[in-house]
């Protein structure tokens, strides 16, 4: 028997999760978490990441979420320390990503109601809003209990992240060793996921089999439940076409010849058209359109069969045919179960050859974009060479406006879990932090970032951090030296108005390189190759500042439009005549 403080047993709570690492800045109210965090870290495989600023430390958590079966965590001092993790809270909240905060909070004697204490703050209400469940850790011994349900509660159902707001005397308490229950997570909570209700399976199967022109449209679930290999193998065997949201790129690989991409001419057309959509694990946001018409099909014309493990999203948006309650892996398992019970495989429908031939058509148009010989260079060229040269190996972080249009265009994303952007917020500044969660969940994978110099800006210290921990990830800036998509805004609405949109000519290669990092400054798209063979070389963070045409990149095809549509729609008068 020995005596334990506070900190110990939150830490060996946590690797009974399986947890290794845990990211943020220390302070003196988690001094005994992150001293047990060192001295468990050798013998027990955790560690402490200490990042730059508190909401780099959050997406870092998110990221680990997003790329691996573990579940990231974060944490930040009492008041600002706190606070300032909010933003990565937001971000995965809103993408329905688990994770697990946690923040010290003031001494239980001046906290709840607070009295005027140095940097008191309502932790607890603060992260109500941005967190699937919190609580405040009252007591030593409620420790494991509570880690225990903060991780079910984020793993759970509908998967989002959760926040333990621990009383500093509770980290500092010292109690004996005996007293305590620490169960492994098999004991606490279960991984048995639902399964859809057999008269309902039975339902979608006759309906996708009657259907002439069905679709299978997905989202983050499918991603979070690991059914790639169901939804793959069902589209194969019925011959259905299958869309994705922006979150669920990578569900299938974006070259499978039933797989159109996200908002491309094919897949407009094919959501337009179906007389019959499975949808699954996805809310049908504002980024598909609330899944109203024009852009699906009128309800009396399109059928909608609804998947989802939260029954609270079933219909949320768009008005269902049949709703099926349950996990995506094991749904679309039972679907396609009862699928090779009654019939052979599909042939190929030859309506799918009008939605290759819209994605080509869209494609051939960017053709000349993709290799232009410009100077300064056009954004499509540099997605293209970032994409091509990557590959189906590569992770790929999206953070920004207008770059992450061109991607949308240009970009091709092949493997689960390697497409990283914050679909539900559009947060800007995740790129670094996104990368670098990424990198420790999976090292043996190269991971890169596509944003603007905007975007970079906002949470560039954290190449130190990279450095620091030997991550060598590449970021690649794409410099229009502007707020680009509020310029292009700002050109379509305000009469080409340009007012605090527009930065300095800096020089971020010199930046990365006064931090320890490689910079490499781009300016000819010849260079474009060379510059990501160096960096792929290089065992130390790498930042490519590459000067584009401003003009060119202020304006994205196709995907503006649909943008600028969304900004304009609801504006006053005048604005919106332009």
């Amino acid at each position: 028997m020995a005596l334990m403080n506070g900190g110990e047993l939150l830490t060996k709570a946590l690797l009974q999760e399986g947890v290794k690492q845990v990211f943020g800045i220390p302070g003196s109210q988690t001094g005994t978490f992150i001293d047990a965090i060192c001295r468990l870290g050798s013998s027990q495989g955790i560690e402490f990441v200490m990042t730059r600023h508190e909401a780099a430390a959050a997406h870092m958590a998110d990221a680990v979420s997003r790329t691996s079966d573990q579940v990231g965590v974060c944490t930040g001092t009492v008041g600002p320390g706190a606070i300032n993790l909010a933003p990565g809270l937001y971000v995965a909240y809103n993408d329905n990503i688990p994770m697990v905060a946690i923040t010290p909070q003031i001494h239980s004697n001046r906290a709840y109601p607070f009295r005027g204490s140095m940097q008191q703050l309502n932790q607890k209400d603060l992260f109500g809003p941005i967190t699937k469940w919190n609580a405040v850790v009252n007591s030593w011994h409620r420790i494991p209990e509570l880690v225990q349900r903060a991780f079910r509660t984020a793993t759970s159902g509908r998967p989002g992240p959760v926040q333990l707001d621990f009383f500093v005397d509770v980290l500092f308490d010292t109690h004996d060793d005996s007293e305590i229950k620490l169960l492994p997570p098999e004991r606490y909570r279960t991984d048995i996921r639902p399964c859809g209700d057999p008269k309902a399976i039975d339902k979608a199967v006759e309906m996708l089999q009657d259907a002439k022109r069905p679709l299978i449209h997905t989202g983050g679930g499918v991603l979070m439940a690991r059914a790639w290999d169901e939804l793959r193998e069902l589209a194969e065997y019925l011959q259905i076409p299958v869309t994705t949201s922006v979150s669920g790129r990578g569900a299938m690989p974006e070259d499978h010849p039933l797989l159109f991409i996200t908002k491309g001419g094919g897949a407009i057309m094919a959501e337009q058209n179906a007389d019959v959509v499975l949808c699954v694990g996805t809310t049908m946001s504002e980024m598909d359109f609330w899944g109203d018409p024009p852009m699906w099909g009128e309800p009396q014309e399109q059928s909608f069969i609804y998947v989802d493990i939260d029954p609270e999203i079933i219909g949320l948006n768009r008005e269902i045919d049949l709703g099926i309650v349950g996990d995506a892996k094991l749904v679309l398992g039972q679907i396609l179960d009862k699928v090779k019970d009654e019939s052979s495989p599909s042939p190929e429908r030859t309506h799918i050859q009008e939605y290759q031939e819209a994605d080509d058509l869209m494609n051939n148009a960017f053709e000349e974009m993709a290799h232009s010989e410009a100077k300064p260079i056009h954004p499509l060229r540099l997605v293209h060479e970032a994409v091509e040269f990557f590959s189906r190996d590569g992770i790929m972080v999206l953070d920004g406006g207008n770059i992450a249009l061109w991607t949308n265009v240009g970009g091709r994303i092949y493997q689960p879990r390697t497409f990283l952007v914050p679909e539900g917020t559009g947060q800007l500044g995740v790129g670094l932090p996104f990368a670098l969660g990424a990198k420790k969940a999976n090292p043996d994978k190269p991971v890169y970032i596509l944003h603007g110099d905007g975007a970079f800006m906002l949470n560039n210290a954290e190449i130190e951090t990279a450095v620091r921990q030997e991550l060598p990830v590449i970021d690649i800036i794409a410099n229009d030296y502007a707020w680009g998509m509020i310029k292009g805004v700002q050109e379509v609405a305000f009469d080409s108005r340009y007012y605090g949109v527009e930065f300095t000519e800096a020089r971020y290669d010199k930046l990365a390189e006064s931090l320890g990092a490689r910079g490499i400054r781009v300016e000819d798209p010849e260079d474009i190759r060379p510059a990501l063979e160096e960096a792929s070389k290089s065992d130390v963070m790498t930042v490519i500042d590459t000067v584009l045409d401003q003009e060119a990149h202020m304006v994205p095809p196709v995907v503006f439009d649909l943008v600028a549509e969304l900004w304009l729609r609801d504006c006053p008068e005048p604005y919106c005549e332009g």
